[in-house]
């Protein structure tokens, strides 16, 4: 479930849709949540599922049991960005790294994804990568933690209007009170993709 505050907008026919802020969004704010509404898919145990992974490869996500997540709202039109303003550490959900303003798209990086294939990147960015590849989430989980670690203190001091949809709040809050550790974004990796296939499409 995505934050109340955004839409989805038209970007263009090189980007396609996006998720758009429609009011500031602080930096610590749950920007998105997996809920009881999201499918979890197991394409190797569900046969007849098997001949959709190019699609769920683009409108979803692979957990670290490799299952597929497909989002039941407008969270699966988050588009990448090598400097993503959103990431989710070692739980079910993301956070916003600094303050989204109103107008700017949500990001997140999709080398945190598991992806299965690499991607050319588009985003625009002075330091985009190029390429998305499923190499980037062991080579970058350390800056993303850094990162996730210096904004998740904030989510305690601002309004969080999905903390009821979290699996665990207990555990979240433990964390901000120093009971237990964030948990590395690197919780969420799926540990047979390490090598890249052909490139799939770009985005």
């Amino acid at each position: 479930m995505l934050h109340p505050n955004t839409e989805l907008r038209y970007l263009g026919p090189e980007i396609g849709s996006g998720v758009i802020a429609t009011a500031p969004i602080p930096k610590g704010t749950i920007t998105w949540v997996q809920d009881e509404l999201d499918q979890v898919i197991d394409v190797k145990g569900t046969p007849k599922f098997q001949a959709y992974p190019p699609v769920l490869e683009r409108y979803s996500f692979r957990n670290k049991d490799g299952f597929y997540v497909l989002c039941w709202d407008y969270a699966r039109f988050v588009n990448h960005h090598c400097e993503a303003n959103c990431l989710s550490p070692g739980m079910d959900f993301e956070i916003a790294i600094r303050d989204i303003e109103a107008g700017e798209e949500l990001t997140n990086d999709y080398g945190s994804l598991n992806l299965e294939f690499t991607m050319e990147c588009m985003c625009g960015s002075p330091r985009c990568r190029k390429r998305t590849e499923p190499q980037d989430f062991p080579r970058l989980a350390g800056g993303w933690d850094q990162l996730l670690r210096a904004a998740f203190p904030a989510i305690e001091s601002v309004a969080q209007p999905l903390w009821s949809y979290l699996e665990d709040p207990n555990f979240v809050r433990d964390c901000l009170e120093g009971r237990a550790p964030i948990p590395s974004i690197g919780e969420h990796m799926v540990e047979e993709l390490r090598q890249p296939r052909e490139q799939s499409y770009a985005r």
